[in-house]
Protein backbone atom coordinates (compact mmCIF):
# COMPACT_ATOMS: atom_id res chain seq x y z
CA UNK A 1 0.00 0.00 0.00
CA UNK A 2 1.58 3.33 -0.91
CA UNK A 3 -1.28 5.98 0.16
CA UNK A 4 0.06 8.85 2.78
CA UNK A 5 -1.40 7.95 5.55
CA UNK A 6 0.19 4.21 5.27
CA UNK A 7 3.19 5.82 4.10
CA UNK A 8 3.73 7.96 7.18
CA UNK A 9 2.88 5.29 9.66
CA UNK A 10 5.46 2.49 7.88
CA UNK A 11 7.72 5.06 7.81
CA UNK A 12 7.84 5.57 11.59
CA UNK A 13 7.43 1.94 12.32
CA UNK A 14 10.33 0.91 10.24
CA UNK A 15 12.79 4.13 11.82
CA UNK A 16 11.65 2.35 15.49
CA UNK A 17 12.23 -1.01 14.16
CA UNK A 18 15.89 -0.68 13.74
CA UNK A 19 16.38 0.88 17.44
CA UNK A 20 14.41 -2.12 18.78
CA UNK A 21 16.59 -4.45 17.25
CA UNK A 22 19.65 -2.97 18.81
CA UNK A 23 17.88 -3.30 22.07
CA UNK A 24 16.81 -6.70 21.39
CA UNK A 25 20.33 -7.78 20.60
CA UNK A 26 21.57 -6.58 23.65
CA UNK A 27 19.30 -8.20 26.26
CA UNK A 28 20.19 -11.55 25.51
CA UNK A 29 23.79 -10.66 26.49
CA UNK A 30 23.04 -8.88 29.72
CA UNK A 31 24.72 -10.86 32.88
CA UNK A 32 22.34 -8.98 35.16
CA UNK A 33 19.47 -9.93 37.37
CA UNK A 34 15.72 -10.33 36.07
CA UNK A 35 14.88 -7.22 37.58
CA UNK A 36 17.85 -5.51 35.61
CA UNK A 37 16.79 -6.80 32.34
CA UNK A 38 13.29 -5.77 32.87
CA UNK A 39 14.24 -2.10 33.67
CA UNK A 40 16.73 -2.17 30.55
CA UNK A 41 12.77 -3.23 28.47
CA UNK A 42 11.47 -1.32 30.24
CA UNK A 43 13.72 1.94 29.06
CA UNK A 44 13.85 0.17 25.41
CA UNK A 45 9.70 0.42 25.50
CA UNK A 46 9.70 4.40 26.77
CA UNK A 47 12.43 5.28 24.16
CA UNK A 48 11.13 3.42 21.06
CA UNK A 49 7.27 5.37 22.39
CA UNK A 50 8.73 8.78 22.76
CA UNK A 51 10.55 8.29 19.22
CA UNK A 52 7.29 6.99 17.31
CA UNK A 53 5.68 9.98 19.18
CA UNK A 54 8.41 12.45 17.74
CA UNK A 55 7.85 10.87 14.23
CA UNK A 56 4.03 10.80 13.92
CA UNK A 57 4.12 14.63 15.03
CA UNK A 58 6.07 15.66 12.51
CA UNK A 59 3.63 14.29 9.89
CA UNK A 60 0.41 15.42 11.59
CA UNK A 61 1.33 17.62 14.22
CA UNK A 62 -2.50 18.19 15.04
CA UNK A 63 -3.39 14.43 16.03
CA UNK A 64 -3.88 13.33 19.60
CA UNK A 65 -1.75 9.81 21.16
CA UNK A 66 -2.95 7.19 22.87
CA UNK A 67 0.43 5.03 23.85
CA UNK A 68 1.05 2.27 26.80
CA UNK A 69 3.65 4.04 28.60
CA UNK A 70 3.01 7.51 28.07
CA UNK A 71 -1.30 7.83 28.41
CA UNK A 72 -3.39 10.07 26.60
CA UNK A 73 -2.09 13.42 25.00
CA UNK A 74 -4.62 15.41 23.81
CA UNK A 75 -4.04 17.40 20.33
CA UNK A 76 -5.72 20.61 18.94
CA UNK A 77 -7.36 18.32 15.93
CA UNK A 78 -9.58 15.91 19.21
CA UNK A 79 -10.91 14.13 15.56
CA UNK A 80 -7.85 11.96 15.46
CA UNK A 81 -5.59 10.44 17.68
CA UNK A 82 -2.43 7.91 16.96
CA UNK A 83 -2.89 4.66 19.47
CA UNK A 84 0.78 3.40 20.17
CA UNK A 85 2.20 0.19 21.33
CA UNK A 86 5.79 0.73 20.73
CA UNK A 87 6.67 -3.07 21.87
CA UNK A 88 3.93 -5.38 21.89
CA UNK A 89 5.52 -8.79 23.16
CA UNK A 90 7.44 -7.29 26.36
CA UNK A 91 7.83 -10.88 27.93
CA UNK A 92 8.87 -11.90 24.93
CA UNK A 93 10.97 -9.11 24.53
CA UNK A 94 12.92 -9.84 28.29
CA UNK A 95 13.24 -13.27 27.82
CA UNK A 96 15.30 -13.02 24.21
CA UNK A 97 12.31 -14.51 22.18
CA UNK A 98 11.91 -13.15 18.96
CA UNK A 99 8.18 -12.98 19.03
CA UNK A 100 7.39 -8.91 19.37
CA UNK A 101 6.54 -6.17 17.33
CA UNK A 102 5.45 -2.55 16.89
CA UNK A 103 1.92 -1.04 16.69
CA UNK A 104 -0.06 1.85 15.27
CA UNK A 105 -3.33 2.73 14.97
CA UNK A 106 -5.36 5.92 14.25
CA UNK A 107 -8.35 6.69 16.10
CA UNK A 108 -11.07 8.86 14.20
CA UNK A 109 -13.76 9.85 16.52
CA UNK A 110 -17.04 10.83 14.50
CA UNK A 111 -19.09 13.66 15.17
CA UNK A 112 -21.96 11.41 17.12
CA UNK A 113 -19.20 10.41 19.43
CA UNK A 114 -18.48 7.21 18.50
CA UNK A 115 -14.66 5.70 16.62
CA UNK A 116 -13.45 3.90 14.35
CA UNK A 117 -9.57 2.61 13.26
CA UNK A 118 -9.19 3.78 9.70
CA UNK A 119 -5.71 2.86 9.41
CA UNK A 120 -2.90 0.50 11.01
CA UNK A 121 0.43 -0.46 10.86
CA UNK A 122 2.13 -3.91 13.07
CA UNK A 123 5.78 -4.13 12.16
CA UNK A 124 8.01 -7.38 12.81
CA UNK A 125 11.34 -6.22 12.82
CA UNK A 126 12.78 -9.19 13.57
CA UNK A 127 11.60 -10.90 10.46
CA UNK A 128 10.85 -7.02 8.38
CA UNK A 129 7.65 -8.10 7.98
CA UNK A 130 5.38 -4.92 7.87
CA UNK A 131 1.55 -4.88 7.79
CA UNK A 132 -1.10 -2.31 6.82
CA UNK A 133 -4.42 -2.16 6.19
CA UNK A 134 -6.23 1.12 5.63
CA UNK A 135 -9.95 1.29 5.90
CA UNK A 136 -11.71 -0.19 2.73
CA UNK A 137 -8.77 -0.68 0.92
CA UNK A 138 -7.49 -3.95 2.40
CA UNK A 139 -4.54 -5.57 4.26
CA UNK A 140 -0.92 -5.87 2.95
CA UNK A 141 2.16 -7.42 4.20
CA UNK A 142 5.14 -5.70 2.70
CA UNK A 143 2.88 -4.65 0.15
CA UNK A 144 1.05 -7.72 -0.92
CA UNK A 145 -2.41 -7.81 -0.08
CA UNK A 146 -3.55 -10.80 2.19
CA UNK A 147 -6.66 -12.96 3.48
CA UNK A 148 -7.69 -14.47 6.55
CA UNK A 149 -7.58 -18.65 6.18
CA UNK A 150 -10.90 -20.56 4.98
CA UNK A 151 -10.40 -23.62 7.38
CA UNK A 152 -13.60 -23.86 8.78
CA UNK A 153 -13.42 -27.20 11.24
CA UNK A 154 -11.50 -26.82 14.58
CA UNK A 155 -9.18 -29.78 14.24
CA UNK A 156 -8.17 -28.47 11.11
CA UNK A 157 -7.05 -25.05 12.67
CA UNK A 158 -4.46 -23.32 14.45
CA UNK A 159 -5.94 -21.34 17.65
CA UNK A 160 -4.47 -18.85 19.60
CA UNK A 161 -5.47 -16.91 22.75
CA UNK A 162 -4.03 -14.92 25.52
CA UNK A 163 -2.87 -15.92 29.24
CA UNK A 164 -5.93 -18.00 30.23
CA UNK A 165 -5.70 -17.17 33.53
CA UNK A 166 -6.67 -13.76 32.93
CA UNK A 167 -10.08 -14.87 32.65
CA UNK A 168 -12.90 -13.25 34.64
CA UNK A 169 -15.12 -16.90 34.74
CA UNK A 170 -15.44 -18.21 37.50
CA UNK A 171 -14.55 -21.87 38.07
CA UNK A 172 -11.69 -22.12 35.52
CA UNK A 173 -13.93 -21.87 32.82
CA UNK A 174 -11.29 -20.63 30.36
CA UNK A 175 -9.22 -24.01 31.24
CA UNK A 176 -12.15 -26.39 30.56
CA UNK A 177 -12.56 -24.50 27.33
CA UNK A 178 -9.50 -25.77 26.39
CA UNK A 179 -9.48 -28.94 27.22
CA UNK A 180 -12.92 -29.10 24.98
CA UNK A 181 -10.76 -27.53 22.42
CA UNK A 182 -7.85 -29.92 22.52
CA UNK A 183 -9.81 -33.11 23.05
CA UNK A 184 -11.91 -32.24 19.82
CA UNK A 185 -8.78 -32.09 17.73
CA UNK A 186 -7.56 -28.12 17.86
CA UNK A 187 -3.98 -27.20 18.17
CA UNK A 188 -3.92 -24.40 20.75
CA UNK A 189 -1.33 -21.37 21.02
CA UNK A 190 -0.28 -18.84 23.15
CA UNK A 191 2.03 -16.31 21.80
CA UNK A 192 2.17 -13.42 24.04
CA UNK A 193 1.88 -10.83 21.24
CA UNK A 194 -1.37 -9.84 20.51
CA UNK A 195 -1.11 -7.60 17.87
CA UNK A 196 1.20 -10.29 16.03
CA UNK A 197 -1.21 -12.50 17.03
CA UNK A 198 -3.90 -10.29 14.72
CA UNK A 199 -1.47 -9.59 12.06
CA UNK A 200 -0.92 -13.17 11.09
CA UNK A 201 -4.69 -14.11 11.46
CA UNK A 202 -5.20 -11.37 8.82
CA UNK A 203 -2.22 -12.93 6.61
CA UNK A 204 -4.31 -16.38 6.83
CA UNK A 205 -1.47 -18.10 9.11
CA UNK A 206 -3.96 -18.48 11.90
CA UNK A 207 -7.27 -19.20 12.09
CA UNK A 208 -8.96 -17.80 15.61
CA UNK A 209 -7.69 -15.94 18.42
CA UNK A 210 -9.02 -14.88 21.44
CA UNK A 211 -8.33 -13.08 24.98
CA UNK A 212 -9.47 -11.97 28.07
CA UNK A 213 -7.57 -8.52 29.14
CA UNK A 214 -6.84 -6.60 25.74
CA UNK A 215 -5.84 -2.93 25.79
CA UNK A 216 -6.67 -0.69 22.84
CA UNK A 217 -2.92 -0.33 22.02
CA UNK A 218 -2.74 -3.95 22.12
CA UNK A 219 -5.72 -4.43 19.60
CA UNK A 220 -6.62 -0.95 17.26
CA UNK A 221 -3.67 -1.67 14.68
CA UNK A 222 -4.73 -5.56 14.53
CA UNK A 223 -8.24 -5.80 14.76
CA UNK A 224 -8.45 -3.91 11.45
CA UNK A 225 -5.80 -5.76 9.90
CA UNK A 226 -8.17 -8.97 10.27
CA UNK A 227 -10.78 -7.11 9.43
CA UNK A 228 -9.61 -5.78 5.95
CA UNK A 229 -8.30 -9.13 5.22
CA UNK A 230 -11.82 -10.76 5.20
CA UNK A 231 -12.19 -12.61 9.19
CA UNK A 232 -14.34 -11.24 11.47
CA UNK A 233 -14.24 -9.68 15.12
CA UNK A 234 -16.37 -9.50 17.81
CA UNK A 235 -17.43 -9.53 21.54
CA UNK A 236 -16.87 -13.17 22.79
CA UNK A 237 -20.58 -13.46 22.85
CA UNK A 238 -20.92 -12.01 19.55
CA UNK A 239 -21.83 -8.54 19.79
CA UNK A 240 -20.37 -5.83 18.24
CA UNK A 241 -16.31 -5.46 19.00
CA UNK A 242 -14.93 -1.90 20.03
CA UNK A 243 -11.10 -1.41 20.88
CA UNK A 244 -11.83 -0.72 24.38
CA UNK A 245 -13.57 -3.54 24.75
CA UNK A 246 -11.19 -6.30 26.90
CA UNK A 247 -12.44 -9.64 25.74
CA UNK A 248 -12.98 -10.40 22.15
CA UNK A 249 -12.87 -13.09 19.51
CA UNK A 250 -11.20 -12.63 16.29
CA UNK A 251 -11.21 -14.97 13.29
CA UNK A 252 -11.80 -16.48 9.84
CA UNK A 253 -15.30 -16.38 8.45
CA UNK A 254 -15.92 -20.31 8.83
CA UNK A 255 -14.92 -20.41 12.22
CA UNK A 256 -16.29 -17.84 14.04
CA UNK A 257 -19.98 -19.17 14.79
CA UNK A 258 -18.25 -22.37 16.23
CA UNK A 259 -15.89 -20.35 18.52
CA UNK A 260 -18.34 -17.51 19.43
CA UNK A 261 -20.58 -20.59 20.64
CA UNK A 262 -18.04 -22.38 22.33
CA UNK A 263 -16.79 -19.07 24.31
CA UNK A 264 -20.45 -18.39 25.23
CA UNK A 265 -20.75 -22.45 27.00
CA UNK A 266 -17.44 -22.09 28.90
CA UNK A 267 -18.35 -18.26 29.98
Amino acid sequence: MTTALINVMSAAAVKAGKGVLRDFSEVDQLQVSRKGVANFVTAADTRTEKFLQRELLKARPTFGFLMEEGGEVKGKDDRFRWIIDPIDGTSNFIHAIPYFCISIGLEERKPDGKSEIIAGVIFDPIHNELFAAEKGKGAFLNGRRINASNRPTIEDSLLVTGNPGSSPSPDGQSFKLLGSLIKDGATVRYFGATALDLAYLAAGRLDACWYYMSQPWDISAGLLLVQEAGGMVSALDGKPMDIYLKAFLASNKPLHSTMQKLLTKFA
